[in-house]
């Protein structure tokens, strides 16, 4: 019965993502593409590049066969059974594009000549290319935020593994087309920009002959290189800057008076600086009554900006910076590391791990951009087992939060923990590691940060309610949440940093698994 509630739920499950995309399948159906950028007839605007644009655009034309009221710019909200078929089903549909990127990483994998041999790769079902398969396409975070919350994640990583896969086979004008098509649909991407333009010019451009560097040979490569990010860019903003809404663009693009977190903090730095301030401003409070301290701005789950009471405010330069500076050491090791495809997918994962601690305004769901090229990496070394494997759990546990009715409780309970489970079993299978707690791969106080989860869990599940804490602190949930899984998502990325860095340069060259 608890089951059957829970699917029912699950069903009838949308989130404001779900009218947010409707309504840009409205507006690219309804107006002149002079308009896409313009039109504020709802609050959610288009705020993706045009490439995304004119993919709404093109799913709008099937939609009209299901529902034309869908279509409706004034039909705000608007959810009838038809509209909700098809949202879901493009979803689904647009799913075959992960699933084509997974097969272009796989058969890197098992053709690379260069990897150990090892038993492993001749079974069907235990070998490291069908457990990566799993992981993706069966990936927690996937699910609850393409299938239930609704976005199009999964047809975007997809893209992101086939330029990872042209780039790793050798063919790197095809890995940065698709990569710059990728940017041209959602620009949250430029997050692994560095690592693609380092390793790009380092490996493609720069032509070495007897020595020394052929100044010509090099010239032409940067030519073609950047003549495919240029010409991409130009199809994509070309209509937008003859129409004179290049400005306009920009301005959707790069909200910056959003602020520096999310209604729901993604569990980075900020999360961590965030709650020290909260926690400052409370301690001088107590101390001096009289001090007057605004009650919940941070706190109030809305998009604004807000200042810091006690400590130095941020503001989107600081973030910037922050974020160069924490990729140099990646990008440094990058260069000095030449020929070495397995290194590139470290950078980008690093690059965005960064992003992601550090930048402007980050969503929690682009956790998923670090989760996806990561999953490739767990399966080829034991190392990066162990950190894929803490990183995911709590990465994936920082998601719950954004599927939070009484009707999906059981769902994403028990999705989670077969995921998991399948994940850190199958990859101590891997590499037959040994067990120091109820999760193999980690350390004990690993285990032991994992049992606070747990904890976590039931008090924002059953506990907080129970006593009534959310009629005075509805937001403390999602502020322990985002709080404590930023402690573990910023002790994995430092590990993972060491790491990389500690490697010598022809160590794992050419030692996949």
């Amino acid at each position: 019965m608890v089951l059957k509630k829970s699917l029912k739920g699950l069903k009838e499950s949308k989130s404001t993502d779900f009218e947010v995309h409707r309504n840009w399948l409205a507006i690219t159906f309804s107006n002149p593409i002079s308009r896409w950028y313009f039109e504020e007839s709802s609050i959610w605007t288009i705020d993706y590049p045009p490439f995304f644009a004119w993919f709404e655009y093109l799913l709008s034309l099937v939609a009209y066969f299901f529902d034309s009221d869908m279509l409706g710019i004034r039909n705000q909200n608007y959810d009838s059974p038809y509209t909700i078929y098809f949202q879901r089903f493009s979803v689904i549909a647009c799913d075959l594009v992960l699933l084509y990127g997974c097969k272009e990483v796989s058969d890197f994998m098992t053709a690379n000549p260069v990897r150990r041999k090892s038993s492993k790769w001749k079974l069907k079902w235990r070998s490291p290319a069908s457990t990566f398969f799993v992981l993706v396409l069966a990936n927690f975070g996937l699910f609850i935020v393409d299938h239930i919350h609704f976005q199009y994640n999964g047809f975007l990583l997809g893209i992101l593994l086939v330029s990872i896969a042209k780039i790793m086979k050798g063919h790197h004008l095809s890995g940065a087309f698709w990569f710059a098509v990728l940017l041209n649909l959602k620009h949250i991407y430029i997050y692994m920009a560095p690592a693609y333009g380092v390793y790009l010019i380092r490996n493609y451009c720069l032509v070495r002959k007897r020595g020394k560097i052929d100044m010509l040979t090099s010239l032409w490569r940067l030519t073609k290189l950047a003549g495919i990010g240029s010409v991409v860019l130009f199809i994509s903003f070309g209509p937008f800057v003859f129409m004179g809404q290049l400005k306009q663009l920009i301005l959707r693009l790069f909200p910056f008076k959003r602020g520096l977190c999310h209604s729901y903090w993604a569990p980075n730095f900020w999360a961590f600086y965030n709650v020290i301030d909260k926690m400052l401003s409370k301690i001088i409070v107590f101390l001096y009554p009289d001090t007057y301290y605004p009650q919940g701005v941070m706190t109030s789950g809305l998009v604004q900006e807000y200042e810091h009471y006690i400590l130095p405010s941020i503001y989107p330069s600081v973030t910037a910076a922050l974020v160069v500076i924490s990729m140099m050491p990646c990008l440094w090791k990058l260069w000095v590391s030449p020929g070495n495809p397995l290194h590139f997918v470290r950078a980008v994962i690093l690059c965005t791990s960064c992003s992601f601690l550090f930048g402007w305004h980050v969503h929690e769901k682009a956790v998923l951009m670090i989760i996806i090229p990561q999953s490739l990496m767990a399966v080829l070394g034991q190392k990066e087992a162990e950190v894929f494997s803490f990183f995911s759990i709590v990465g994936h546990f920082s998601l719950l939060p954004l599927i939070y009715t009484q009707n999906e409780f059981i769902i994403k309970l028990v999705l989670l923990t077969i995921y998991s489970s399948y994940m850190i079993y199958a990859l101590a299978d891997l590499f037959r590691s040994r067990c120091y707690g109820p999760f193999p791969l980690l350390s004990i106080q690993e285990n032991i940060y994992l049992a606070g989860l747990i904890l976590l869990f039931i008090y924002e599940n059953i506990i907080h309610t129970l006593y009534k804490v959310n009629e005075r602190y509805p937001f403390l949930p999602l502020l322990l949440t985002s709080f404590y899984c930023s402690f573990g998502i910023i002790y994995s990325t430092f590990k993972y940093y060491v790491i990389f860095i500690k490697m010598k340069a022809s160590e794992h060259k050419h030692k996949m698994y």
